[in-house]
């Protein structure tokens, strides 16, 4: 075991851990709401975008490059805004509204699978899709301030951990187990909030 934890750790690519570590760093400097946190994702999803395309998971792939274009969006509003508290309270969504989040992401996780697996462009058709669809709905209930978001997060990092597993990328899996650690914090914590704001 030894050896194959030894083996698995010298065939990282440099990129992957120095993408990793601007990644890990990336929610760092968010929690401590600096607008230099969006730099840091940019060039990190930049890097992942290369190496999920050529390594066969392009909805990594565009998944990270949609990440690329929420670094974007995201350094010009907390530079236009500073380091303001955004005012928008923290809202809880009811079993149906979760029922219909989860029914929709199945849903387009299924068609896309389907289509890549059909178009055997994926070594994970339908991991990759489900990490996909997901990661980008639940990324539009973070911006609005849901509370489940959190949740929902604990569920795509472990689902991550799955897919970068099956495919090799170590250090990687390392990042999502942080962040879904923080995953579990961010829950917390907001949930301390929205009781307190009720």
């Amino acid at each position: 075991m030894f050896n194959t934890i030894i083996t698995a750790l010298l065939s990282m690519s440099g990129w992957e851990v120095v993408a990793s570590l601007l990644g890990i760093g990336y929610v760092i400097f968010a929690a401590r709401e600096s607008q230099w946190c969006w730099p840091l994702a940019f060039v990190s999803t930049l890097i992942y975008t290369v190496i999920f395309w050529e390594g066969q998971l392009p909805m990594q792939a565009l998944l990270n490059f949609y990440y690329m274009g929420m670094a974007i969006y995201g350094y010009l509003l907390w530079r236009k805004q500073g380091n303001s508290e955004n005012n928008l309270p923290i809202s809880s969504w009811s079993l149906l509204q979760q029922l219909q989040f989860v029914i929709i992401g199945s849903f387009l996780t299924y068609a896309v699978g389907l289509y890549l697996t059909q178009s055997a462009i994926s070594q994970s058709p339908y991991l990759d899709a489900g990490v996909t669809v997901f990661s980008v709905l639940n990324t539009w209930l973070m911006a609005n301030k849901v509370l489940q978001n959190w949740l929902y997060w604990i569920v795509i990092d472990s689902a991550a951990i799955v897919l970068y597993a099956q495919n090799g990328y170590y250090a990687t899996i390392v990042m999502f187990t942080v962040y879904l650690v923080l995953a579990i914090v961010g829950f917390i914590s907001w949930q301390k909030l929205y009781r307190q704001q009720s």
